[in-house]
This record gives structure tokens, sequence and C-alpha cells, in this order.
């Protein structure tokens, strides 16, 4: 510190004596201490502090920007973890004094990355081995023979992935390898995590900050701790969320309905959680206790015995209930049962080439499912250790905050039915329909998703949402009627029936009146011989929906990624294709484009 010229600290020569003084012999970790602290109390006093000048601050106290060199954190993010665990990593690097950028590949110049020399790269897979859409056309790029060799370029890679799909973290996997095959030296290597990433993630955050002042060539003193004001955001999260207390819990479906939706509304008055139109909310769910006393019953197993969970010792039953996965079967399950039960069945499918057949088979079982087909004999600490961590749960909001002061809207389809002989229940559904009534609360965080974000008000937006796709639509609407919104906004709505399954009807038809939304389309699949989908109403409206596309609208697709997510990618193309007079390539060369202008975007699961 004393080393500093005059003027790169906004105090005046006492103030800077005192701060040397108060400094003097303190350690670089506990410099780096002192500095969030301080930061932390400028937040919390409201002032709104400007971190120094980075060309200068950098200049006088990183070692590494002599020679302009820095990290670039590079990430692909489909639900905000990625972009989360980037800005971290950015933030642990420059709080010791480096120069570092996170980035989303969809705002990166993929050419850019020839000039590179130390790069991470934060990316999830989405799906069954896709990239996330904000990587897609990055991933394109990398992959393909244009792609340039690398071999001035230090790399690593953290992989984000659900070990419940077949092809885990296969995008991580990929961009490794093609990397590596350009001739980029993995510097770190390629770390995989799947839903339970913290303690991964956050070790290998920490190997790459640690070897910063080698990558980057630095000599002389460690750099010192940037003072970075930090920004006031409520304390609520995954490992410390907020107990919401419910306010309504409605159902909306009628009583034909083959489904059970519920409008939740949850207060969160007293946390400082805060949210946009686009976000989602994370619920904390616990198993449904008949799951629980079947599994129990079939392994033959006391529920009050004590195991060891995460270094703590609770009773398994608890442990079941309450922090342990046993609705949605993954890889690892799968290999450590197939040994338990000595199962040729399970380790031939788990080994063979057919990943179709090993994919339909990890959706359509639960636990309980393979310990009746492929019975083993565990004990229950056995049983504990196969099980991974029970996970939150991710909902799309559907209010807008400021419509809905100290308040967060669910819309919520309770996942029940009958398979392989018995009856089989969603966790976190049946925590939130049938187990909670008013008054009672959930633990819930707020889960930010960036790249699903309204545009400026006069923007025309289209918003296609079938079932309870249709949450964020609703949040979106609210937005723009508090904003005084100019821009025109079309809704496509999709179920099975008007009757039963309407959701919001009468909010979107007020809308209409009020003049909040601009136009409704709505598909009712069973309401008629022939079955109609929202791609259906969206391609008979294909001249009016090309106008308002060419007229700079923005698209927004919420709900299923397996087939409506799809089926609306191509009604898209169709209506380029047929009222655009373009070939199939190029209205798909027009939807990326679209994408990475942020006017496609899409929340699907």
């Amino acid at each position: 510190m004393s080393g500093l010229p005059a003027g790169v600290l906004p105090l005046d020569p006492q103030q800077t004596s005192n701060l040397h003084a108060a400094m003097d012999g303190l350690s670089p970790l506990q410099l780096q201490w002192v500095s969030g602290y301080v930061a932390g109390l400028a937040a919390a006093n409201g002032e709104a502090i400007a971190a120094p000048d980075a060309s200068r601050s950098a200049a006088v106290t990183s070692p590494a920007s002599e020679s302009d060199q820095k990290l670039t954190v590079l990430y692909g993010s489909q639900t905000g973890n990625g972009e989360a665990l980037a800005e971290s990593l950015v933030q642990d690097a420059r709080s010791r004094g480096y120069s570092a950028v996170a980035i989303s590949l969809a705002d990166y110049k993929p050419a850019n990355l020839k000039r590179e020399l130390l790069v991470t790269f934060v990316i999830s897979t989405h799906g069954e081995g896709d990239p996330p859409d904000d990587a897609e056309i990055f991933h394109d790029y990398l992959m393909s023979d244009t792609a340039p060799k690398l071999p001035g370029l230090k790399y690593s890679v953290l992989a984000l992935g659900d070990s419940s799909y077949v092809n885990f973290c296969e995008t991580g996997r990929e961009f490794d390898a093609r990397l590596s095959g350009l001739g980029a030296e993995r510097f770190e290597p390629l770390v995989e995590c799947d839903l339970d990433y913290e303690e991964p993630a956050t070790a290998w955050s920490n190997r790459v900050v640690d070897g910063l002042d080698t990558l980057l060539k630095t000599s002389g003193a460690p750099p010192v701790p940037l003072l970075r004001a930090v920004q006031n955001t409520s304390a609520y999260s995954k490992s410390n969320p907020f107990p919401a207390e419910v306010l309504v819990n409605q159902k909306i479906t009628g009583g034909q309905s083959a489904k059970d939706v519920r409008h939740i509304e949850l207060s969160i008055e007293g946390s400082g959680l805060t949210y946009e139109p686009g976000d989602s909310l994370a619920i904390l769910p616990t198993n449904p206790p008949e799951l629980v006393s079947e599994l129990l019953q079939q392994l033959k197993l006391d529920g009050q015995q004590s195991v060891v969970v995460r270094e703590k010792s609770v009773k398994l039953v608890d442990a079941l209930r309450e922090q342990l996965e046993i609705t949605a079967v993954n890889l690892a399950f799968l290999r450590d049962w197939a040994g338990k039960a000595a199962s040729k069945h399970l380790s031939s499918l788990l080994a063979g080439s057919d990943s179709d057949a090993l994919g339909d088979f990890v959706d359509s079982h639960q636990i309980i499912d393979v310990v009746r087909k492929f019975p083993a004999a565990v004990d229950a600490q056995t049983l504990v250790d196969l099980l991974r961590r029970l996970s939150p749960r991710s909902y799309s909001i559907a209010s807008s905050l400021a419509a809905n002061p100290d308040e967060v809207h669910l819309t919520v389809a309770e996942v029940r039915y009958t398979a392989h002989g018995s009856e089989h229940w969603g966790a976190a559904s049946t925590h939130l329909v049938d187990r909670l009534q008013t008054g009672d609360t959930v633990p819930v965080f707020v889960e930010r998703n960036t790249r699903f974000r309204l545009p400026a008000g006069d923007v025309p937006i289209i918003m296609i949402g079938p079932g309870t796709g249709v949450a964020p639509f609703r949040a979106f609407v609210e937005e723009r009627k508090e904003q005084n919104a100019t821009g025109d906004s079309w809704l496509f709505f999709g179920d099975r029936s008007f009757d039963s399954d309407f959701l919001y009807q009468l909010e979107w038809q007020r809308h209409l009146k009020q003049g909040s939304l601009t136009r409704l389309d709505v598909a009712f699949s069973r309401d008629q011989r022939h079955k109609i989908y929202v791609q259906d109403r969206m391609c008979e409206n294909g001249a009016e929906l090309y106008r308002w596309i060419e007229n700079g609208a923005a698209i927004y697709v919420c709900g299923d990624s397996k087939h409506m997510a799809g089926d609306v990618n191509a009604a898209l193309i169709d209506v380029l294709v047929t009222h655009g007079s373009l070939q199939v390539d190029a209205a798909e060369q027009r939807l990326k484009e679209l994408r990475t202008a942020g006017r496609y975007q899409r929340d699907v699961y």
C-alpha cells in the first residue's frame, strides 16, 4: 500500500496514513477479508462506490497487468447457475488484484478465442446432451472445421450437468476434448458437476485462482486485493433458504380436468428477496411420505435407525424424507445398484451403445421401481451412500414484483401417475399441492435467469407458453402493465380443454380489454376430433407472425423441452420459409441470429 501514488485512493494524507498503519503487517488473506468487510459496510450504508479505474488500479496493484494479461471466464448457462459461478470466479480473481472478466458465450465473438491467453469455461449441458441456448452458436463454431488452431491458449473447463440424463455433462466434455484437439493446453483437468455442484465447483475455482500468479507469468510481490463495493443483496440462497409463508394455494383447473394445477402465492415480506420477470423460484421440497414408506418396506429397513448424511447423524426416515433424492434416477445410482443386485440386465443397459434405451429407462423409472425390479439386500447406511442429495426444484415465477409487492406467485402442476403397477409422485409438486396449507412455510430462494428478460417497453413481444409454461408470461404482462409499456404483446396458449384447462382465463380477458395484452391465440388439443397445438396456431397465423418478427418483435418460449420446444422451433422455421421466402438453412440461420440478438429466448425444461 505504501507504494501507491497520490490520487489512487480517494483519501486525504491523514486518512492514507491511518489506513497504512491499520493494514501494516496483515497477511494477504487478512487483507482480502478486510477488503470485503469494508466494502460490505459501504454497501450496507447505501453508498454507491465505483470500483477503481480498471486500467489505472490494475497497473499499480496487479503485476499481471504489466503484460496486459487477464483471465477470461466464458460461460454458457441455461438456468443461471453457470453465470453465477463465472461471476464468482471473476470476483475472487479481482479480489486478489488480477484482471478478469466474465462473458456470456452469447455475447462473445468466437473468432476472438485465438487471441486469448488464459480462458476458463463454465458450461452447462441442457437436456440430452445439448448446449445451452446462449452457447449454441459458439458450440457450432468450436466444433466446425473453421475453428482455428489454438497453440497459445491455456484453458480449463467446469462442466455442469444432471446425471439423470444419459449424456451427462456432454457439452463440457465436447469443449474440453475439442480445445485440446485444437492444440490448447489444459491447465486444470475437466471437472464434471452434478446438481449438487457447489463443493467441486468451489474447489476448481480455488485452484484456478491460486494458480493465476504462475499462469499469468507474474513476478514480484503478490498482488494486493482491490477494494470493491459488494452488491447489497439478500442473504437467502440455496444453503440458507427463506421460509416463505403460503398465502394462497388455489386450484385453477376445472373439476373435469385430468390435471391438478395450482396457483400458489407466497409471502417474501422482510426477506430482501427481489426478482425480475423471467426469473425462477427454487424450493427445497420434502419427499412424499408414502414413497418413503414404500422404499423402507421394500428394502426391509427400519426408518428409526441412525445413519450419517453429510457428517451428521439422522434417522433414516428423516434422511429419506428431507435430504436424499428418491424420485429421479441417476446414472451413478444405476451403476452402483447394478453391482449390488448383480443384475446382468442393468449392467448390459449401462454398458450398451443404445443411449436411447438407457435414457427411456431413466426417464420412466423412480428409485422404488429399480429396487423392486432388481432386488438387493443393503443396509441403511449403504442405501444412504448410494443416493444423491435432494436438489431444489425450480419454477418459473408467475408474477411481477412491481404488481405484487412482497409476494411471489407460482403455477404448479401436480405430478402424480401410475407406472409399473404402483402410484408415483413428484417430490416438489406434491409437496406444494398436497402438503402445504395457508399459513405453512416453504424454504425458497430466487434463481436469476438473465437470458430470459423483457426488452424495452416499446418492443413488441410474442409469448408462446402452453400449459404451465404460461407462468412467466403472466409475469411479463403484469410487468408491462405496471410500466405502461407501449409495445404490442401476443400470447399463444394451449392445453387440453377450454372448459377445464384454460389457465388464468379471466386475467387474460381482462388484459385484452385493458390493452395490456394485444392478442391471444389459444389451442385446446382435446376439444375437437383432431388435436390442435400452439405450433398449429402459429402456422395458421404465419403471415401476421412474420410481420411481427420483421417489425422487431422478441420471441419467448417456455415449457416442455422434449417435444414442444422443438415443434415451436419448427413452426417458426416454417413461418420464415413460407412467408419470408427463405430456404430452410437460411431460416435456421435467421433464428440463430435472433437468439444471438436476444430476440428469441427460451426457458424450456
